[in-house]
This record gives structure tokens, C-alpha cells and sequence, in this order.
């Protein structure tokens, strides 16, 4: 079943829930529905970001509604996976689940999160204004969604944007900014890159900033992936192998040591005028519209991530929002309550005021909003198309992205070919993959 034959199905059998609700029953209300579960306390784990600072502040109008305390733990972002896996082996404490983009095969597969349509299914439970044709269909089926389940909403959503200095670009005669990786490279590279200054910064640090925010970012516009249609490794195809060339050439385009910038150093560079463009996550745009934290703000532009042979595809990063598995009912109940409210149209508007940023079409729909938040337009044209296994969504990545940070690394310091490093990192992670058991059908061959 297809993610969108999924949503309709769910929204159907919602429907005909709320139409089987005994007669007279009075409209859904937040309020009433919460009723039966006031007193009761969830658990969830929070990133020290700008998304979740905004729903800190809209939290206690919920808590004052409802009467359900949500418990909050607060943690950088390399610790929340391990964390929640020992809270889930152990049945701990966690009500929610925080899932990255990556994780959610794993927390499906593992069997840790609730299938959404439990809630969505229950008239009790299920605000009728939901509509969950309103997230947008990438981001939902990419975040939210596992093998043509849904199981959590998404929250804190970023996209991949190119951000540049128009004042550099019009200075070396340019009425805009590139709109293909071609052109970036061969037209605007040499007439930016002069006098101490680059034309461009792609952040490659030896973490998942080299696995993700570099290496596959030349991977999906060229036409590449990490992984054929049977699992085996895609790398030293003829797409993948052009779209790691391009990154060897795009370098010299590029300040030096390049490979040892992660995101803040990049958006650094850009901030302080030293590069012209950085293609970086949509969450780093108050950082670069912040005059306290950036030499640019008149200069600021934001568009689309330039397109490749294969078209637009851009990074993907974010998360969603589950129901935990371990939770009893009451807690279940609780947590879908919030989860909804938290991430609901209704909301939408204000938790983007405060610093989120929602996965709702309609809020980016509403009058002003593109005036009051300049990166949105080109954020809902990056949402148009994609790929969810940007970076693949199974339980082994972990594994992987060390492989790929190794060798990739390797590749941008000149210390092995783009072949000799695709070929290493496409044995390694076949080595993975079969002794996970894809290869002997243990497990079947989703990302």
C-alpha cells in the first residue's frame, strides 16, 4: 500500500468513526477529550533547538486545557537516540517518542511506537480537524511514516536551502543565484572565489555533517543512492560516481580545510561575508537573519537548493512525534492528545512565530506569512520533491554513516579515489546489510 492510498484510508475510516459517534454528542473539544486522563504525566525527550523552545512556550496553554502534564527531558541531539533506545529495552519511563528521520525504521521494526491510526480511529481521541492531507506528503511519508504505516506526526521539520550573500553575488554581476550544481560550479565558483573570498562552503565534517550534509547531498540531484533496488550498493554507479566528482571539483571553490567545517562553521563563514553561498538547513535562517549573529542581514537571500541532473533533490532533516508503545493506556491516550495538538493546524502559525517550523501546507498558504518569514518559499518548493531515504531510514545506519564518514572523508582530502572509496564503503555496508539479514529475506529490503 502506497503512503498516499495509507492517508486516505486513514482519513476515511476517521470519517466514518466521527459519523458513528452516538447522536447529540457535542462537538470534539480538546477540553472534553482530555478529561478522562487529567492528572496523567508524559515523558518526552527534547533537542536544544529552536523547534522545541517554541512548543516549550505554547505548553502550558495545553497543560492548562487538558490537565496532562508533559514532562520534558532535554538533551543534544547526539544523545537522544541512545537514550531512547535504553529507555524503550528497558520499559522505562518514555511516552513519546522523538524520531529522527533515520530512526523511524528502527522504532517501528523494534515495535516501540503505535501505529497512529489507533488514535486517529478513536471519535474519543481524534480532533476531526487533523487532516492529515494537510502535512505536507514528502514530509509525512519521510518522517512520520514506516513500510505504509503511519505512526507519528511530524514536528521541527528543516529542509536543505541554499543561503547567499545577494550583495557578492551582484558585485560579480549576477542578478540571482545559481540554479543548477552545474552552473554553481562552473559559472558562478571562479567569479566568486578571489581576493580571500569563496564562492561556496558544503559542510563535511567527519560525522553525520560528512555523511549526510555532504556526501549525500552530491549524491541524490546527479541521479545516484546509496543502495540499487536490491540493496547492494549504488555507489559506483555512473550517477553516484559524477555527483562525488562534482564535490572534488566544487572544492577548489571552496575555503581551505574544508572537510574539518561542521554547520557552525559554515554558517559562520556565510555570516561574516567570507563565503558567498552555503546550502544548510532551513533552521539556521534566524541565525543568519540575526543581526547579533550575522554581518550579512541586508545582504541575506534564501532559495530552492540548486538542482542536479535528476532534478531538485534537497537534504531532509527533522523528526516526528510517536506514541510509545511502553506507555499504558491512559499515557497512550495522553500523548496522542498532545502530539496532535502540538502539531495541528491550528497551531501551526503560532509555533512558526516562535522559532518552529510546522510540516502543515496551509500555514505557508496564509496571507503575510512569506513576507514575515522570508525562507518559506523556497522551504515549500524544497518540499515539493525528495527522496525520504536521503539517507536510508533503517535500523543499521548508525553503522553505516560511520563507514561513510570514514571513506568519504578520505575521498575529499585526495587520499583515495572517488572509486576506491565507493568501492570501500559499498563492501562495508553490504557486509552490514547481510549480516542483518537482507540479503537471506530475514528482512525486507526497506529504507
Amino acid at each position: 500500500m502506497t503512503i498516499r492510498s495509507t492517508l486516505t484510508a486513514l482519513a476515511a475510516s476517521a470519517a466514518m468513526s466521527l459519523a458513528l459517534a452516538p447522536a447529540g454528542a457535542s462537538a470534539w473539544s480538546l477540553e472534553e477529550a482530555a478529561k478522562p486522563y487529567a492528572g496523567t504525566t508524559v515523558d518526552v525527550v527534547f533537542l536544544l533547538r529552536p523547534g522545541y523552545e517554541a512548543a516549550k512556550q505554547m505548553l502550558p496553554e495545553f497543560e492548562e486545557k487538558t490537565g496532562i502534564t508533559v514532562n520534558i527531558t532535554e538533551m543534544p541531539y547526539e544523545n537522544a537516540l541512545g537514550e531512547q533506545v535504553r529507555d524503550f529495552v528497558a520499559g522505562g519511563d518514555l511516552d513519546i517518542a522523538l524520531i529522527d528521520l533515520v530512526w523511524i525504521g528502527n522504532f517501528a521494526e523494534n515495535g516501540w511506537i503505535v501505529p497512529a491510526d489507533k488514535f486517529i480511529n478513536d471519535p474519543q481521541l481524534a480532533d476531526p480537524d487533523l487532516d492529515l492531507d494537510d502535512f505536507f506528503p514528502l514530509v509525512l511519508n519521510a518522517f512520520g511514516a514506516w513500510d505504509g504505516t503511519v505512526y507519528g506526526l511530524p514536528f521541527d521539520n528543516y529542509s536543505g536551502l541554499l543561503f547567499y550573500n545577494r550583495c557578492m553575488l551582484e558585485e560579480a554581476g549576477f542578478d540571482g543565484p545559481p540554479e543548477t550544481w552545474t552552473e554553481l560550479k562552473d559559472v558562478y565558483g571562479p567569479a566568486l572565489t578571489k581576493d580571500g573570498k569563496y564562492a561556496f562552503a558544503l559542510q563535511s565534517k567527519r560525522n553525520e555533517t560528512q555523511s549526510a550534509d555532504s556526501f549525500a547531498r552530491v549524491l541524490w540531484p546527479f541521479g545516484g543512492s546509496f543502495l540499487d533496488e536490491n540493496f547492494r550498493s549504488n555507489l559506483l554507479s555512473e550517477e553516484s560516481q559524477a555527483g562525488l566528482k562534482f564535490r572534488q571539483e566544487l572544492m577548489q571553490y571552496m575555503p581551505e580545510g574544508i572537510v574539518a567545517y561542521d554547520h557552525a562553521e559554515t554558517v559562520n563563514a556565510l555570516a561574516q561575508g567570507d563565503v558567498a553561498m552555503i546550502t544548510e538547513w532551513s533552521s539556521f535562517y534566524p541565525t543568519l537573519a540575526n543581526p547579533q549573529t550575522s554581518a550579512i542581514v541586508d545582504c541575506l537571500g534564501v532559495a530552492p537548493e540548486p538542482a542536479g541532473p535528476a532534478g531538485r533533490k534537497p537534504a531532509l532533516g527533522g523528526f516526528s512525534l510517536a506514541v510509545a508503545a511502553q506507555a499504558d493506556e491512559n499515557e497512550q491516550a495522553a500523548a496522542w492528545l498532545f502530539i496532535q495538538w502540538i502539531t495541528s493546524k491550528e497551531n501551526a502559525k503560532r509555533y512558526l512565530d516562535l522559532g518552529g517550523v510546522p510540516a502543515r501546507q496551509s500555514v505557508y498558504q496564509m496571507e503575510g506569512v512569506a513576507e514575515e518569514h522570508p525562507f518559506v518559499p523556497a522551504l515549500v518548493e524544497s518540499w515539493q520533491e525528495g527522496v525520504p531515504e536521503f539517507r536510508p531510514r533503517f535500523a543499521e545506519w548508525p553503522q553505516i554513516t560511520e563507514i561513510v564518514q570514514e571513506w568519504g572523508t578520505k575521498m575529499m582530502l585526495g587520499e583515495v579515489s572517488t572509486e576506491e572509496g565507493a568501492r570501500e564503503i559499498g563492501e562495508r555496508m553490504e557486509a552490514v546489510l547481510e549480516e542483518a539479514g537482507y540479503y537471506s529475506g530475514n528482512k525486507p529490503l526497506i529504507q
